[in-house]
């Protein structure tokens, strides 16, 4: 019974995901960061976050940490952003990264529904100049406090979750995104895990 209910959750979890919504991460040095953007990917249905790795060591993830969520959530990894970019606009994404000056439009103003990569960056210094100059648009959380940025981590979360109130809206979590053939190699690989 048990081992039935594992399998009816990992098809309805398969069923939901989006392989047309990415993360992109630059350079994010604290694990826990890392392991809080993998678990909010997973819980929105992204398929695999981007790692792009220039300054800093690729972070080392413990799996209490993560959730497990980084069983769920494939990675890809880089060594620069323009290979990161190359890559995503290869597959026809968007490229959408996070920067707060007057060019970037609010989250909320952005097409979600659409192949989209949100690219967050480094704890300290933000996203790299190429990140945002060989982006499609900069964006930015709109916020009204004293402080004029979010740690990382949440600043992924907010901006998944209107990624993921637009797609509900727009009925893409109805049916699944993959093939039937896809869906079934995908269950067999999870069932495994």
């Amino acid at each position: 019974m048990k081992s039935e209910r594992r399998l009816v959750k990992l098809r309805r979890v398969l069923e939901h995901r989006q392989p047309d919504l990415t993360v992109v991460i630059e350079n994010i040095h604290d694990p826990h960061n890392v392991s809080a953007i993998l678990r909010s990917a997973d819980a929105v249905g992204v398929c695999q976050v981007q790692l792009v790795y220039t300054r800093e060591k690729f972070a080392r993830l413990g799996r209490k940490s993560s959730a497990s969520a980084q069983k769920w959530v494939g990675r890809r990894k880089f060594t620069c952003i323009e290979e990161c970019y190359a890559a995503l606009r290869n597959e026809g994404y968007n490229i959408y990264a996070t920067h707060i000056g007057d060019m970037s439009r609010s989250v909320y103003e952005l097409n979600l529904t659409e192949k989209v990569a949100l690219v967050f960056g480094n704890e300290h210094r933000g996203v790299s100049e190429a990140a945002v100059k060989l982006a499609d648009a900069p964006f930015m959380i709109p916020m009204r406090g004293m402080i004029q940025s979010l740690n990382v981590s949440v600043a992924c979360a907010v901006s998944l979750y209107e990624a993921m109130r637009q797609r509900l809206g727009a009925g893409q979590y109805r049916k699944p995104k993959y093939s039937a053939q896809r869906l079934d190699q995908l269950m067999e690989e999870w069932k495994r895990k």
